[in-house]
């Protein structure tokens, strides 16, 4: 069976970046997507199309095709007071390096990466960690089938389907649920590892509440 629109493939690879492995799937635990969903880089997926299961790949993708050119607008400067819990500047999330989910002004989630740390501001890297980079990737072509009706509505793994009723916003690393006409209370919330990450306030139907 061959790779194309709306079958579920499985590959093992290994991304290589600047001469050095930046990430890998190994064969017992390939990466699965749908074939043409837009889940994977376009020039990615284009790169599979037609192969079958045993077929291996190597091909590049420049930065205009991988995660786009670096673009230093995206270096923008953070007044300290944005890292603040509870009047409080979370210092232990301040660390060169590490990627901090944020909202912008259109209130959607972006991810940063702190550059610079100062007394009154944090320099903030919005470009995604590929962008600028050039990626070689290669691997093996594991498994194709067609995606089921349920697979194709609500995605592989369900990201298709709309939130939980009541699941709102993040604070602290928790999931806030809300109640019928009031905002976000913080004893409401539930620990879910990996599903928020945000440190700012919670903004559901209001101001988030003791």
């Amino acid at each position: 069976m061959k790779v194309k629109k709306d079958h579920v493939v499985a590959v093992s690879y290994e991304l290589h970046v600047d001469g050095a492995l930046a990430d890998k799937a190994a064969s017992d635990a390939p990466l699965e997507y749908i074939h043409g969903s837009g889940m994977l880089l376009p020039k990615f997926e284009a790169s599979l199309e037609e192969k079958e299961p045993g077929d291996d790949f190597a091909f590049t993708l420049s930065p205009e095709d991988g995660y786009g050119v670096y673009d230093p607008r995206y270096l923008v400067s953070v007044p300290i007071e944005a890292f603040q819990i509870e009047g409080k500047v979370v210092t232990d999330l301040l660390v060169v390096g590490r990627t901090l989910p944020m909202l912008n002004g259109a209130g959607q989630v972006v991810q940063g990466t702190v550059k610079e740390v100062a007394a009154d501001h944090v320099v903030m890297d919005f470009n995604h960690p590929m962008a600028g980079k050039t990626l070689n990737f290669s691997g093996r072509v594991e498994s194709v089938r067609p995606a089921t009706d349920k697979e194709l509505k609500e995605g592989l793994h369900g990201e298709y389907l709309p939130p939980e009723e009541g699941e709102g916003c993040c604070h602290k690393g928790k999931k806030c649920h809300k109640h019928e006409g009031e905002g976000c209370h913080k004893g409401d919330c539930h620990k879910e590892e990996g599903d928020c990450n945000c440190d700012g306030d919670c903004n559901c139907d209001g101001d988030c509440k003791e």
